[in-house]
């Protein structure tokens, strides 16, 4: 049962990473870090999601995504568009966590 829950989560952070397209997005350059850092916004204005991608397009390094409140809901790694690390979920206020390598989780 953990693991189909996380699952779904998973997926649905990833579907939401790429529906992203059609909302309100502030994007920036970091000369310093060579990624394209990015905020996107819910409709009310409130930030739902923020991280960095590449230059050509894959998620890299921290992401965190939010609630249409403004609360934390996920908090996720990427190495060149790949799941890793620690993943924290926030679901009905009780914090799960979900280690990733290459993509793949374990419990």
């Amino acid at each position: 049962m953990k693991k189909s829950i996380l699952f779904v989560f998973a997926f649905l952070i990833t579907v939401v990473s790429f529906a992203q397209d059609q909302q309100k997005r502030d994007l920036k350059l970091n000369k310093d870090t060579n990624l394209i850092d990015v905020v996107y916004y819910h409709d009310n204005g409130v930030v739902s999601q923020t991280g960095s991608y590449t230059v050509d397009g894959k998620l890299q390094g921290a992401w965190l995504s939010f609630n249409t409140e403004g609360k934390k809901i996920v908090s996720a790694n990427y190495d060149n568009g790949k799941k890793v690390g620690k993943w924290i979920y926030w679901i009905d206020g009780i914090k799960k966590e979900v280690n990733y390598k290459n993509n793949v989780a374990s419990l």
